[in-house]
């Protein structure tokens, strides 16, 4: 026993000895000199409810009525009013010692009144400057002067796996200090087009979200915005939002109280591995055009559907999500050079970049067909017919065929009844599908196992969709 005890010290002394060397982080001078300048920040929304019927007790002359009517107030028609407050807790941080403070869109959407307290207890109530939902980022002010300001650094140069650390006020607990290290950077999360958001392991809960990402070197890298959570809860995958990013963001909104965004006027997908093949690309990469906006900035250019832009303004679009946060960080107005592959060749295109203005996003539409052309399935398991002429007019098209039945092989893929195919595209080459003889026809000329990539409509919207594994012929 004397002999296990023994070696359990040895053991314990080897443990602090080896954690000395390796000189595990120390978050106290960080915290002490960081934390002044991180806030909390508490909204009040007032929600406006319609005035509900309730019988006022007793009657003008019961004793009780004049005690009684001093606590029920009473509105015109005999209801009481069901306004209420909503409050909600934030974070923030001063980035001017004038009293600007950036915080998270979120935090202050909707606010009748937002209040800032800060570590030495002082509150001021705040003017909303500005806000951006799409980058999740808003800009307060509050009146005051010599504030104790963060220090900003540069997210570009965050490695995987370096040491970072959160101050903000989860569940109202002031100046909360938790830690961990950066999991993955340029995330990119649904319908957040517009942000490569910095994953982290960082411990976050509602009531951080605002607040400072500060790398060991006290400067702040990012704003804590989003966590991964199935319980509401911190489950170890947090998101922030690059601080060069925000400070983009916040100068916009300090000189014009909005922001303005370029444009493009695309509709894009992911390029996979299949799409790739089909498309004659060495390998997966760039944003594949599903379909131009008409007289958009992109059609002007000559941009068409099926091109895959691989840069912009020199910088490589390695997936989709890249194309919007470049366009969308460039000013409209700017010329700016498009790298584009189309079919099999590469090509510059020269385009001005236009302002958006709105989501421009069509919903899909089940296009009814005739009556199917022939009831046995394709190689695809698709049955398909002609489009009628009141459907070309409707879809202002001159051509294509619309699915009536997904079977087969065609049943595992996306595709769907009432789409329309009007195009297959095959080892970089382009065939428009004119009617259902000619793309039954061209499906034969298959091997069997290959892969299929059509072009699509749905709604308003263009798709390329890909069927692994041709089957037999028919």
């Amino acid at each position: 026993m004397n002999r296990l005890a023994s070696l359990f010290f040895l053991w314990l002394l080897a443990s602090c000895a080896f954690a000395q060397t390796r000189g595990l982080p120390d978050f106290s001078e960080l915290a002490e000199k960081q934390g002044p300048a991180v806030v909390n920040i508490s909204t009040t929304q007032v929600v406006r409810g319609q005035a509900q019927m309730m019988p006022f007790p007793f009657d003008e002359n019961d004793p009780a009525f004049e005690f009684f009517k001093r606590f029920i107030p009473r509105v015109p028609g005999g209801g009481v009013p069901r306004d209420f407050e909503n409050k909600s807790l934030g974070s923030g941080f001063i980035v001017s010692g004038d009293g600007y403070i950036l915080t998270n869109a979120h935090v202050v959407e909707g606010a009748d009144e937002v209040t800032v307290r800060l570590t030495d207890k002082r509150e001021f109530k705040a003017k909303i400057i500005g806000a951006d939902k799409r980058t999740d980022v808003a800009l307060i002010k509050i009146e005051a002067s010599g504030l104790p300001v963060v220090r900003l650094g540069d997210p570009a140069q965050l490695k995987v796996g370096e040491w970072v650390v959160a101050i903000g006020s989860p569940f109202g607990f002031d100046n909360s200090v938790t830690a961990g290290i950066v999991s993955a950077k340029g995330r990119s999360l649904p319908q957040e087009n517009y942000v490569p958001f910095i994953q982290t392991d960082v411990a976050i809960n509602p009531g951080n979200s605002g607040g400072p990402l500060f790398n060991m070197r006290g400067e702040v890298v990012g704003i804590n915005s989003q966590i991964y959570s199935r319980s509401g809860g911190y489950m170890g995958v947090s998101f922030a939002i690059p601080i060069d990013v925000a400070m983009d963001i916040q100068s916009q909104l300090r000189a014009s109280g909005k922001v303005s965004r370029g444009r493009l006027g695309v509709v894009i997908q992911e390029v996979n591995k299949e799409l790739a093949d089909s498309l004659g690309l060495n390998r997966a990469m760039g944003a594949v055009v599903n379909s131009v906006e008409k007289g958009g900035p992109a059609e002007k250019a000559g941009i068409e559907a099926g091109d895959v832009i691989l840069k912009f303004d020199g910088k490589a679009i390695n997936t989709s999500a890249d194309l919007p946060r470049l366009v969308g960080s460039t000013r409209p107005g700017t010329r700016s050079s498009v790298q584009v592959w189309r079919k099999g060749t590469m090509r510059d295109v020269a385009v001005v970049v236009g302002e958006m203005i709105e989501d421009r996003q069509g919903g899909a539409r089940s296009q009814k067909g005739s009556k199917p052309a022939e009831q046995t399935p394709n190689r695809l398991g698709l049955i398909v017919s002609e489009l009628t002429a009141e459907q070309k007019r409707e879809l202002k098209m001159a051509s294509g065929i619309v699915i009536e039945d997904v079977r087969g092989i065609g049943a595992r893929s996306d595709l769907r009844v009432g789409d329309v195919i009007i195009a297959l595209i095959s080892r970089g080459a382009t065939t428009e599908v004119r009617s259902v003889e000619q793309f039954n026809k061209l499906l034969s000329q298959f091997d069997k196992g290959s892969n299929v990539t059509l072009l699509i409509r749905r709604g308003e919207i263009q798709t390329f969709i890909t069927i692994k594994g041709l089957n037999g012929g028919n």
